[in-house]
């Protein structure tokens, strides 16, 4: 066991929100090694050798500082930080809007720049977040779909969902179905290479969508294209690889389609823009900036010198550089055609939303922001000022991983967030908001804090760092406020006390799955109905989890022990997740839930039980209820398991039946089994 942190280093990593220790539970608290605190100062441009002198010099700098990098106002509200200011100090606020504006007047939201100049002639500037006082709430009750995008196949799709296949999908929910949403995976980019990371939540960037979602057919150039010889060879070779899909059992290829598409793109790139589509298209990449030239610069370096950026020429690790602008320069044909597929994506993610919102959907597409980036990607090198170097993000040790979790994402640094205004956090939430009725934070518990785990070491020697909680909220609510947007806060498993209830006062709804929703301060069963909380999405299961069908008959504990998973002997796991079930059943069956519709007239069949499932989400005051979409139809195998890689093909699984036969849009647009489940949740 390293030692813990002396006093001086203790007071100060708490200046900094670095963590000295944490609780797995309530009722245990865990020290972090002074080796952890140390290295997580360090990552924050601290040298902690001499911890005395570092923490009186830093004190000495909180004691002059007259105000703090970043500072919040909730409602236009006169700012609270105004009395801890000397007396006397003057205040002047230049607006987002070009206006000059006192701290006494009522300020526009928007993130202004605010000048203190104190009586004895200290000046100091700051970034003030004017945000609304909370989200907007979610128009009125609605239920809608969860899908990972890339598993929904129909005839049309070149081997795996695309935003053809998203379009399709909202339309006919909202008209048909009368859904209010549809949530999909991160769709962010992903790091090219063979074989790609499936995983869509350690994407290259957050900031910009992955054209391999592209509907290739829905391009407005596509019909001009001067090879159509060469573009009709790739659509049979497109319909080869959704066939082995669909009917000969193959696993979704990302690889393999990206391919087709990338040289499909080739070709539809060589037909000239009309000169509507030219205009909109340099709209586009004057609004992108630095950001977008960034991202086109790597895609084009990383096909030249590989994925990983830590590895090219030394110059180019850099993207401020004069080795990167000579690449730019050389390579800008191939920027451009990077810039151009950022716009192309864009642009149907846009049209997706606008179908949904013209379905009848109140909210439309639930899109999911990732919680980090791939240490190897295209933000981590455009953005390397703003993440912690040598730092992962992950999970401490608790019951359920005494080893704890490195996810093997960079954390952002609060103090260089601070600095900033938030810039990076908010050009991402605005550039995701453009084409989103709903945003759901994956972990959003990392809104107030991560556990840093520094490079080499296991997760158990990490520690927390906190970041400045009501700045990222203020910017959350601001960019979702302008946008008229939804959000929803993934806040399952361990979260630190309060957190809920500062997420519910700013409006973020949070995340309820059946199973874990229990009366874990009283006897343990299932928590009634009643008792839910209303701000939230409820759902049956999630991507991470067991569909429905597999909780109920315990197949999923058969499936983790094939995998050499388990802790505890077979038979002490299948008594314990047949105990779990049979809880459940027992109270969908005290409140009369428990009984068939269409296919499902038996109440003891597994289609029954489900629909029960689901009426009893509807007895809660949920104000977003989810309906996961491999359960309409079935489905055993869950989208990913956590704890494998190569032992089981997560991220890669089309929706299928009970049977394991593979379920198209189409099929789902005429499944009976659908359709009565949809039942279940029209219901006044």
């Amino acid at each position: 066991m390293t030692a813990p942190p002396g006093p001086e280093l203790s007071r100060l990593a708490e200046s900094y929100g670095v963590a000295t220790s944490y609780q797995p539970s309530p009722d245990r608290t865990v020290a972090a090694s002074a080796t952890a605190v140390t290295l997580a100062l360090g990552a924050l441009g601290v040298d902690a050798g001499d911890p005395a002198a570092a923490l009186a010099a830093r004190e000495r700098e909180l004691r002059e500082r007259l105000l703090p990098p970043t500072v919040v106002c909730w409602g236009g509200s006169p700012p609270a930080f105004v009395a801890d200011l000397p007396q006397g100090t003057r205040l002047r606020i230049a607006t987002e809007q070009g206006e000059t504006r006192s701290a006494a007047d009522q300020l526009p939201p928007g993130v202004h720049r605010l000048t203190a100049t104190a009586p004895d002639g200290r000046t100091a500037d700051a970034h003030l977040i004017v945000a609304p006082p909370r989200l907007p709430s979610p128009p009125g009750r609605s239920y809608g779909l969860l899908v990972q995008l890339y598993s929904l196949l129909s005839h049309r799709s070149w081997g795996m969902g695309d935003l053809g296949d998203l379009a399709e999908l909202t339309s006919w929910a909202g008209r048909a179905l009368g859904a209010g949403f549809v949530q999909v995976n991160p769709l962010h980019a992903a790091v090219p290479g063979a074989p790609t990371d499936p995983s869509p939540y350690r994407p290259s960037s957050r900031r910009f969508p992955d054209p391999v979602h592209l509907r290739i057919e829905d391009i407005p150039e596509y019909v001009q294209v001067a090879d159509p010889d060469r573009l009709r060879a790739l659509r049979e070779r497109a319909e080869r690889l959704r066939e082995a899909v669909l009917d000969k059992g193959a696993l979704i290829d990302r690889d393999a389609v990206w391919e087709l598409k990338r040289d499909a793109l080739e070709l539809v790139r060589e037909v000239p823009l009309g000169p509507g589509r030219r205009a909109a298209y340099a709209d586009y990449l004057a609004e992108g900036g630095e950001a977008l030239e960034d991202h086109a610069t790597w895609c084009a370096l990383a096909e030249v010198h590989g994925s990983d950026w830590s590895r090219w020429p030394a110059g180019l690790r850099d993207p401020r550089s004069a080795e990167t602008a000579s690449a730019r320069g050389e390579l800008m044909d191939r920027v451009d055609f990077h810039s151009r597929l950022a716009w192309l994506t864009e642009s149907q993610l846009g049209a997706a939303q606008r179908v949904a919102r013209e379905a009848g959907m109140p909210v439309g597409v639930v899109h999911d922001l990732a919680v980090g980036v791939h240490p190897e990607g295209a933000d981590a090198w455009a953005q390397q000022a703003y993440f912690a170097a040598g730092m992962s993000v992950g999970a401490p040790p608790d019951a359920f991983n005494a080893r704890g979790q490195d996810w093997g994402l960079p954390p952002w640094r609060p103090d260089r967030l601070a600095e900033s205004g938030y810039a990076p956090y908010r050009q991402l939430l605005r550039a995701l908001f453009r084409y989103a009725g709903a945003l759901r934070i994956d972990h959003v518990m990392g809104l107030f804090r991560l556990w840093w785990v520094p490079q080499g070491r296991p997760p158990t020697e990490g520690t927390y760092v906190r970041y400045d909680a009501e700045a990222m909220l203020a910017v959350l609510v601001l960019e979702a406020s302008r946008a008229g947007a939804v959000v929803i806060g993934e806040d399952l498993g361990t979260v630190e006390p309060g957190v809920r209830e500062v997420l519910r006062e700013r409006g973020v709804l949070g995340t309820s799955v059946l199973w874990f929703e229990r009366d874990w301060e009283g006897d343990g069963r299932p928590l009634p109905p009643e008792r839910w909380r209303a701000d939230c999405l409820a759902t049956a299961t999630t991507h991470d989890l067991p569909p429905t069908a597999s909780r109920l008959t315990g197949e999923h504990v058969e499936l983790r022990d094939s995998l050499g998973l388990l802790t505890r002997p077979l038979d002490e796991e299948r008594a314990e997740a047949s105990a779990d079930a049979g809880e459940w059943l027992e109270l969908l069956a005290r409140l009369g839930l428990l009984h068939g519709t269409g296919g499902g007239a038996d109440p003891s069949s597994e289609e029954a039980q489900i629909q029960a499932v689901h009426r009893f989400l509807l007895n809660t005051p949920a104000r977003m209820v989810g309906i996961w979409l491999p359960d309409t139809v079935g489905d055993r195998r869950p989208q990913n398991l956590p704890g494998t890689w190569d032992q089981y093909p997560n991220w890669r699984l089309p929706i299928a039946d009970g049977e394991g036969r593979v379920v198209t849009l189409e099929d789902l647009a005429a499944s009976p089994r659908l359709h009565a489940l949809v039942e279940v949740l029209r219901v006044p």
